[in-house]
């Protein structure tokens, strides 16, 4: 099996896509549904970039981003964007930690995550997703 591993590299993908995309939904739940407080918080990361106007609506676009952009991931729909968009907000959520003191031991997960959305958007979705469905059905036969 482990000499052969080409064979397994779109169920492989699969799990990575299903596995990473629900956690990640499941992240950004509580900041989604968390309404304009937790929005507002979440946004106040964009002043480490300068950007401190619309605080609540960065933070809202972060917490979509790792909400809808999780289930996205999870069923390989939109993968490419979907992976560029939470790569952003990874880099983001680095940067706040690092800015803020944290060390890298609190901005490693976003870092590893950030690599991982990168790695993603090189590699596509695979077979098992959406994203193949839809490219498939739309080439001639």
């Amino acid at each position: 099996m482990f000499f052969k591993t080409e064979k397994y590299r779109d169920l492989g993908l699969l799990i990575l896509r299903v596995g990473i995309g629900l956690m990640f939904a499941y992240h950004g739940a509580p900041k989604l549904f968390g309404g304009p407080e937790k929005w507002e918080k979440l946004g106040g990361a964009m002043g480490n970039f300068g950007l401190d106007i619309f605080p609540v609506f960065w933070g809202f676009m972060a917490s979509v981003s790792e909400f809808v952009g999780g289930i996205f991931l999870a069923v390989g729909f939109l993968t490419g964007p979907s992976c560029a968009l939470l790569a952003v907000t990874m880099i983001i959520a680095a940067v706040f930690h690092l800015a803020g003191g944290d060390g890298l031991g609190r901005a490693s997960h976003a870092i590893e995550a950030g690599i991982l959305f990168i790695s993603l958007i090189f590699i596509g979705a695979g077979k098992y997703s959406l994203d193949f469905r839809l490219r498939r059905g739309s080439r001639p036969e």
